[in-house]
């Protein structure tokens, strides 16, 4: 029995807040989106085309060879001269011979422009999703994503191999087949076949529209199941610390279950769809041979005929036969594809500017201003309220408050993750969102308080603050932030794994990474979030000298805690509820005796 290939396609991606929803796409659109990329090779289309043409004429010639070789080979025929049949016998062989050439080179001739496209549109989804917005991305579910990509990709392949290597072969050899029982014999033996064909296509469509329904559910489990397990595992460590092993088994476990209820509806649907296609089959081709039977005995036809009745129709039914499966994969491949689609069309919250260009750097270095500023995730809960100051060029603002005070929405503000609500943003006088976001963002380092590493070697995560580094240039950013000792006395020095999302570092040693890859960027604005919370006492002194070294001479944004590793900041600021409630320096702070003073009394009694 045929079964449907575990394809499945994943939940669509939650869309950014202020996405439109998405509209429903045409089969025929998604073939639109398609063509560009395919047409790029149109000579190699066309060829393509062109071998399978000669393919299917050589294979409907098979029996009509074998009609021949049939009839020279009975009475009285075989009285015939010898080098007949031996004629007829070589060219069997080589229409045999043709038709597997043939389709061979259709297929080498169209493997470029199949894998040509599939990589094209990967390329491009993978280059959009990284445009993106921020908030795109905290919503988005990571194994829903990937598993478009991956299927949407796969979906191209398929979508032509199934198109140009079966579905159009099979028509033109329909064709075919139809022209010449029409002209050879009686109308009748097309119009069998032609009925047959028209009630077997009509039955496989509309029972595979009828469970479409039943695969969809498989496929929403399925994504539903495999998002489960990913997060899960993402998480492992929390897992562990709570000891839910148990419970994330058994919510893994339902919905497999559920999975394994919809699976098997829609198997039991396919065994009604195979049953009533090889019904179809069987009546068609019982009245083909009973009309050719038929018409042998009245002597209008010869045994050859009847031979030959009997080879188009087996070469007919046998494709046929997977027509079903065939277009169950077509419209599988069309929906994959049209997820990628609609992951391409995801609109860009944050994009550039028409006419956007790049940021000019003066001599004198960046100077950043934040005027008037308002923002908020949701317009139901803002964050900053006016916010405004300036960190003239060369100089050092730190800010300080309680969490949620909006410290770290202004470092996503500066970096352009998101656009302001009101007011703006200017470096070096420009308003950065004039500015194209690969020239801002190129001028800009910073060191997150939440560090990630790539599942990569040491030397790489430090290396990527600045692509084509050398060695030497990675090494002096290691030792700038105190971490090159630690790395020289490990068995693989630079060259050891760091392990999924540099989890087998510890905090402040993935902290000094950090350090050391904004190091090496060297930007001239520098934003410190946190950028020692991870380190002890002992290595948060010896950095904050090295921090310090760094941003001499350059304009940092200081977001801290502890207030001791800001005191020589050139301003102050101090925020609460999303305002600037306090500003100024270390001592005009502490002897203001306001809230700063507090906080600082408090953290010096703490210690």
């Amino acid at each position: 029995m045929r079964r449907e290939g575990n394809a499945a396609s994943p939940a669509t991606p939650v869309a950014p807040a202020t996405a439109a929803p998405a509209r429903a796409r045409s089969d025929w659109a998604t073939l639109a989106r398609l063509f560009p990329y395919l047409w790029q090779y149109k000579w190699r289309v066309l060829a393509a085309l062109a071998f399978m043409v000669g393919a299917k004429g050589a294979n409907v010639g098979v029996p009509l060879l074998l009609k021949q070789l049939v009839d020279r080979m009975s009475p009285p025929g075989v009285q015939a001269v010898l080098l007949v049949p031996v004629a007829l016998l070589l060219g069997y062989g080589l229409l045999r011979l043709s038709t597997s050439v043939f389709t061979e080179l259709r297929e080498l001739v169209f493997a470029k422009a199949t894998e040509g496209a599939s990589r094209s549109i990967s390329l491009q989804v993978f280059r959009h999703l990284h445009a993106l917005s921020l908030r795109f991305h905290l919503e988005r579910q990571t194994g829903g994503v990937t598993r478009d990509i991956e299927r949407g990709t796969r979906g191209v392949q398929s979508l032509v191999s199934y198109s140009l290597y079966s579905i159009i072969p099979t028509l033109i050899e329909v064709a075919l087949v139809l022209s010449i029982l029409a002209a050879k014999f009686d109308a009748w033996f097309a119009v069998i076949t032609g009925v047959a064909l028209v009630v077997y296509i009509i039955f496989t469509v509309t029972v595979t529209e009828w469970r479409t329904q039943f695969r969809r559910k498989m496929n929403e489990l399925d994504s539903s199941a495999h998002s489960r397990a990913i997060d899960s595992l993402l998480n492992y460590e929390t897992v562990k610390y709570f000891n839910n092993e148990d419970f994330e088994a058994q919510r893994y476990d339902e919905r497999l279950e559920r999975y394994r209820r919809a699976a098997v509806k829609s198997q039991t649907t396919l065994s009604f769809l195979n049953g009533g296609q090889q019904c179809i089959i069987a009546v068609g081709l019982v009245a083909m041979l009973w009309r050719a039977t038929q018409g042998v005995v009245d002597g209008r036809m010869t045994l050859g005929d009847l031979v030959m009745v009997n080879a188009f129709m087996i070469q007919l039914y046998i494709p046929l036969g997977f027509l079903g499966v065939i277009y169950r994969e077509i419209k599988q491949s069309l929906t994959d594809l049209d997820k990628m689609f609609t992951l391409m069309e995801q609109e860009r919250e944050i994009a550039d500017a028409p006419g956007a260009r790049p940021l000019l750097v003066p001599p004198e270095g960046v100077a950043v201003r934040f005027e008037s500023v308002r923002f908020a995730y949701h317009a139901a809960r803002p964050i900053l309220h006016d916010v405004s100051f300036e960190i003239p060029a060369g100089c050092t603002v730190a800010v300080v408050g309680p969490s949620g005070s909006g410290k770290s929405t202004l470092a996503r503000l500066l970096f352009r993750f998101y656009d302001v609500d009101a007011g703006c943003i200017r470096l070096a006088g420009q308003d950065i969102r004039a500015l194209t976001q690969s020239s801002l963002r190129q001028a800009i380092g910073i060191v997150p308080q939440d560090t990630v590493l790539f599942n990569d070697s040491i030397g790489y995560n430090i290396g990527y603050g600045r692509p084509g580094a050398t060695q030497a240039e990675i090494e002096a950013a290691a030792r700038a932030a105190s971490i090159h000792g630690f790395i020289s006395a490990l068995p693989q020095g630079y060259d050891t794994p760091v392990g999924e999302r540099g989890l087998k570092l510890s905090g402040g040693e993935k902290q000094r990474v950090a350090i050391a890859r904004t190091l090496l960027k060297n930007p001239p604005v520098l934003i410190f979030d946190e950028a020692t919370s991870a380190l002890d006492s002992a290595n948060e002194r010896a950095i904050q000298a090295e921090l310090q070294h760094a941003a001499a001479g350059k304009t940092a944004l200081v977001i801290a805690h502890r207030l001791s590793t800001i005191a020589d900041a050139h301003e102050i600021l101090v925020m609460e509820a999303g305002r600037i409630v306090e500003r100024g320096t270390h001592a005009a702070l502490i002897a203001a005796q306001g809230r700063y003073a507090q906080m600082w009394a408090l953290q010096q009694s703490g210690e």
